[in-house]
């Protein structure tokens, strides 16, 4: 039985739209690359900042296998920056903040 999650309909991350490739999905997680920085980020199914401590255990595991199979070496950054009420994680390549082609480029005029 799938335990019920808080929800918050304005929330993006709870919205879950699936906007860049995903990587994994299950009851308490899903790994997609970031819209912003191109890295795998781990998102909780649950609206809040606080995942219970097994679910967080599981959420690393997960996101570490999907990192070492899409950036190798890398670090975890739970940093929640532009989205500070839901919990989620990137992984970032060792020694790097942005994934492949370096993150969002920049606009050019009259583009």
């Amino acid at each position: 039985m799938t335990e019920a999650r808080a929800f918050d309909a304005d929330c993006p991350l709870c919205e879950a739209a699936k906007i860049t490739p995903w990587h994994h999905e299950d009851d308490v997680c899903w790994i997609a690359d970031c819209e912003i920085c191109a890295t795998p980020m781990v998102v909780w199914r649950g609206h809040g900042t606080e995942p219970p401590e097994h679910e967080r255990g599981h959420m690393m595991a997960q996101l570490a296998r999907v990192a070492q199979a899409n950036l190798g070496a890398h670090w975890v950054d739970g940093n929640m920056r532009n989205i500070p009420n839901h919990f989620h994680a990137h992984a970032r390549p060792e020694g790097g903040f942005f994934g492949p082609g370096g993150g969002p480029k920049p606009k050019v005029a009259g583009s």
